[in-house]
Parts: C-alpha cells; structure tokens; sequence
C-alpha cells in the first residue's frame, strides 16, 4: 500500500465502516501555553504525518503571554482545512478549568492522538501504525508506544521512556501501579467515543492523563508498540512540573489529591484493584518522604519492603541524598549543565 498525506486522500477508500464528517478519521490533541520555542517543531510533526486516512489538528491555546498563538495563527492561514484553533483571551487553568477538555468536546475523529505544545513527534508513520494496530482490534482503548525523553531547549537525550522490551498489553493494575509516568502522553491514541463521559474521579485529579489511561484501561485493552516515536521535553521553566511541583508543600499538595483520586477509583471499581492502588499509595508516600528528607519514616512498616526493592541506582542515589547531600547536589548541576 502506497501512503499519502491525510489530507488529500478519502477515508472511506481505505477503512470499511468508516462513516465520519467530512471523512476525519484522527483529531489531534494539542494543548499549549507559552511554547513559542516548542510550537512549530510540534505542528510541523503533526504535518509531516503520512497516512492514508484524513486527520485534523485541534489546538488550544490558553491564552499565551508570549508569541504562541501568534506562531499558531501563522499555520492555520497556511492551512486552514487542518488546523482548527481556540484562542483563549483569558488564562482558563487559573480559573481551575481543566483545559483538555476544550478539544475533547469538539473531535471529528474517531481516534483521538495526544501531543502538548512542547513536544513532538519524531515517527512520519506514527499515527498510521496506530490507526492499523486499533483498526484490527476494537477491543483495544488505547495504544501507545515509546519515546525519547530529551533537554528542553538542545533536545538532547536523556533517556528512553520504555515500559516493555517488546509489544505488550497492560492490565488494568499495572497501569494504576505505573501511574502517570508509565506511558509518555504524547504517545496516547484512543478511541474519542470512550471520552465522552468522564467519571467523577476526574474531577479531583490534579492532572489529566493519569486519570485519562486508566478510565481507557477499564473500558478495553492497553497495547504498547515498542518504538520510539515521539520526544518529550523537560527542564523547561513554562513546564507544568515546573510550576506546580517547584516545592515541598506542592508536592505534599500533589501527592495527596492523587491518593484521593485512587480512593475514588478504587470505590468506582468496586475494590477489584484495591492491591494496585494500595501499592501505588504506598510508593507514592515513599518517594514523597524521600523528597522531604524523611528518610528513617521512609524506611519503615509497609514501605521498608518498597524500598528494600528499588533499583541499586536508585539506592545509591537515595544514600547520596541522605548522607553526602553536598556532594549530591552538586553532581546533580554538573548533570544538568552536562544536558542542557
């Protein structure tokens, strides 16, 4: 089969079933605020698709201080059959709205693919793999795959977002346990119609996609392609950890509405993932005492067997922490100016 753009080409010709306005098969899910370093590289990802389906790219901009939506209003005068934007005049995540859910109310597609405005794809045949792999298995929810984790502004590698060595279907519990770092969210393709109606544990969550994946998991299976097709930026100063986990008390804040939402899962689940949600508690409590320097409490009762069973890297650099944190910190720079 010979692929050609999405744009120009007929769905209907290639996917029996497919019965969809103006013959959109995947909408893209572009969130952004304050990425005019970032933006383009990521639009252009999304355009250098090769398909042989039509896609649209949906791109909410909440309202941007800086070039952003004018780089976006740049691409959408160049191409206005694909890009469809909401200009945001106010700041909507300082209101408390969850701001994802702008683009999700207006899907053409049956598939829905994930990338935020700072990051992108590195895979022309991404979304075409996707689309095939759900296509012949409608049981499947959700299908991700791998990625490079790379500095924000040199894009330099550093590391691999990998959850398997090999395709892999995930349960429902490993999901819960990997939480939102399992899978990289500009990996995420899933079926729109299973997004409609989201749970009430959405609502107390203070973040989008770990939520997102495991309401997709109970609704059908996870599959991993073992590829990497995307990249994910960090360190960035306008990156959402940056600016809601820079301290102590946010992360106490954080950790705490995450165990509220995996309470409420475990009651909309009727406790059949009780085991599962307990262990990612008790691992999240951990790494939180950890990052307080609450060592010796971090060591004890139920959470002495987690640790006892971390990685010997991750041990070393726990001990460093603990009793050399000069010297920790100080490799910890020299790390960072090393990358970025």
């Amino acid at each position: 089969m010979s692929y050609k753009k999405g744009s120009n080409v007929d769905t209907t010709t290639f996917i029996e079933g497919v019965s969809r306005i103006d013959n959109i098969l995947v909408s893209i899910d572009c969130i952004t605020y304050n990425h005019e370093k970032y933006i383009a590289e990521a639009i252009d990802s999304f355009l250098m698709q090769i398909t042989n389906f039509k896609f649209e790219i949906l791109i909410h901009d909440d309202a941007s201080t800086d070039r952003t939506a004018d780089i976006i209003r740049e691409y959408e005068k160049r191409y206005p059959d694909l890009i469809k934007p909401i200009y945001q005049v106010e700041n909507q995540y300082s209101k408390g709205v969850s701001v994802d859910t702008f683009n999700i109310e207006r899907p053409l597609g049956k598939y829905i693919a994930v990338c935020e405005g700072d990051d992108y794809w590195t895979d022309p045949y991404k979304l075409q793999k996707q689309v095939d792999y759900m296509e012949m298995h409608p049981e499947c929810s959700l299908c991700v795959h791998g990625g490079n984790v790379v500095t924000a502004s040199e894009k330099k590698l550093i590391s691999h977002n990998r959850p398997n060595k090999g395709n892999k279907v995930f349960t429902v519990a490993e999901v819960i346990e990997g939480g939102g770092g399992l899978f990289l969210t500009n990996s995420m393709f899933y079926r729109a119609e299973l997004d409609k109606k989201r749970p009430s544990f959405f609502e107390i969550s203070p973040v989008g996609d770990y939520p997102l994946v495991i309401n997709l998991s109970l609704l059908g299976t996870v599959f991993y392609i073992d590829e990497f097709m995307s990249a994910y930026r960090v360190g960035d100063t306008e990156s959402w950890t940056m600016r809601e986990l820079s301290n102590n008390e946010d992360k106490i804040i954080h950790t705490h509405k995450i165990a509220q939402m995996l309470d409420e899962i475990n009651q909309y689940t009727n406790c059949q993932y009780e085991d599962a949600i307990t262990k990612k508690k008790n691992r999240d409590q951990l790494f939180l005492l950890l990052a307080l320097r609450k060592f010796k409490e971090a060591k004890q009762g139920e959470l002495r067997n987690i640790y006892s069973k971390l990685a010997f890297k991750r041990k070393t650099i726990i001990f460093m922490d603990q009793y050399w944190p000069s010297i920790s910190k100080f490799l910890r720079l020299t790390r960072k100016k090393l990358v970025g």
